[in-house]
């Protein structure tokens, strides 16, 4: 495909201004589910259903009730890592000291800021979480967000040079080698939670994603067995149709945008990382209902497969990142990735640079998220730039 002139230029200021408005705000933001951090928490008496509640009313509220409810702009783990993978891609391509200084300044807020009782690396969200599946305590540490965090310090190894950034993802691997496993006889499932065994397809699909990539580096060949055996798990779960449940268990039968992202961006890696090509046909009929179910024709990103609303900046922001990542090998990927890139940022991106964080149809929720929104469109932007400039070589090479 042929990228229209100015677009690169388009996405750049957008991701300088979101960049800005971080900086800004010394990395703190909201994020959708952090509603236990207000005064309201303890009349919920560390009860699940009331923690639900409150919960859901500050996530759900049309505008930002959070001021109203005592909820400070706050910093997250999560959010950092996304920031800092989205410096750590701009310095692959970029002399700029600044870029690098940010970059490994969110690594060394990582470092210092992981979960705290653990002998090994791994973080966790710095607010009290009522799930369908039980209450998490805050700060524990979840395979999602330490997995993608994990990425990032391998990234990071790879771009900065710096052997602390490897010994961290070495120490990562070593927690998620630790976690409960439901074993079956089509693979075993890495477990969501460190304290008991929930199987979710997306964290499990991206801790095998980061241990594949980890063995690349490493040689640790345990590591890719793992990995191989909890991709097989939630490949041998595919829909008929190419989709991914949340989970296999009947209170997780919903079919959404960003975590069948996550899905096909860990499958992307694995096979990138292992050269196995085991699991390219669940990869491919998975990026074909991706493609096919969830975006209207302008490009603006539905939540879920068969409805529109919420239109939601974390299915925008990892559609944009999945679709950059495959684009190497799937060009009509770019062309999808730009222009859901060009909606949402003509139509969630405010006035001072942040990215809303819904629209409803009748309303936009203009909080303006962390890791959820911020962190997670500048990684996208990033990766998006970065996937332009790739093909904009490649087509100066083929008219040589």
């Amino acid at each position: 495909m042929i990228v229209a002139d100015g677009t690169r230029e388009a996405l750049e200021r957008s991701l300088d201004r979101a960049i800005e408005w971080v900086q800004r705000h010394q990395y703190r933001g909201y994020e959708p589910a952090d509603g236990n951090s207000s005064f309201l928490f303890p009349l919920t008496q560390g009860r699940i259903f009331p923690m639900r509640v409150v919960q859901q009313l500050v996530l759900r509220a049309p505008f930002n009730i959070r001021p109203l409810l005592g909820i400070a702009p706050h910093e997250s783990a999560i959010g950092r890592g996304y920031m800092a993978w989205g410096y750590v891609r701009m310095s692959r391509s970029s002399t700029s000291p600044i870029v690098r200084r940010e970059a490994v300044s969110c690594l060394a807020w990582l470092m210092t800021n992981r979960a705290t009782g653990f002998d090994d690396f791994c973080w966790g969200d710095p607010y009290h979480y009522a799930t369908r599946s039980g209450r998490r305590p805050l700060g524990a540490p979840i395979l999602i967000w330490t997995a993608l965090i994990g990425q990032v310090f391998l990234d990071a190894f790879a771009v900065l040079e710096d052997e602390r950034y490897l010994d961290v993802a070495k120490s990562v691997g070593k927690w998620i080698a630790k976690l409960p496993i439901e074993h079956t006889g089509e693979g075993s499932c890495l477990s969501y939670n460190g304290y008991q065994q929930e199987s979710i397809h997306n964290s499990n699909a991206m801790g095998a994603a980061f241990l594949a990539r980890l063995s690349a580096v490493t040689g640790d060949g345990a590591a890719m067995d793992l990995a191989r055996d909890a991709m097989l798990y939630t490949c041998a779960r595919q829909r008929t149709d190419g989709s991914w449940y949340y989970g296999e268990r009947e209170k997780y039968h919903w079919i959404d945008n960003f975590h069948t992202g996550y899905n096909l961006s860990a499958l992307k890696a694995f096979r990138t990382a292992s050269l196995d090509t085991s699991f390219d046909e669940p990869f491919v009929r998975g990026l074909a209902f991706f493609k096919a179910h969830f975006f209207e024709h302008d490009g603006r990103p539905k939540y879920f497969h068969d409805r529109l609303y919420p239109i939601d900046i974390q299915c925008a922001a990892q559609a944009i990142d999945t679709l950059a990542m495959v684009s190497d090998e799937d060009p009509e990927s770019l062309a999808a990735a730009i222009k859901t890139a060009q909606w949402t940022i003509d139509n969630m991106q405010a006035p001072d640079g942040h990215f809303c964080y819904r629209h409803l149809g009748w309303t936009t929720v203009k909080t303006p998220m962390l890791h959820w929104g911020q962190g997670t469109m500048v990684k996208a932007l990033a990766a998006a730039i970065e996937a332009i400039a790739r093909q904009e070589r490649g087509n100066e090479v083929d008219a040589a």
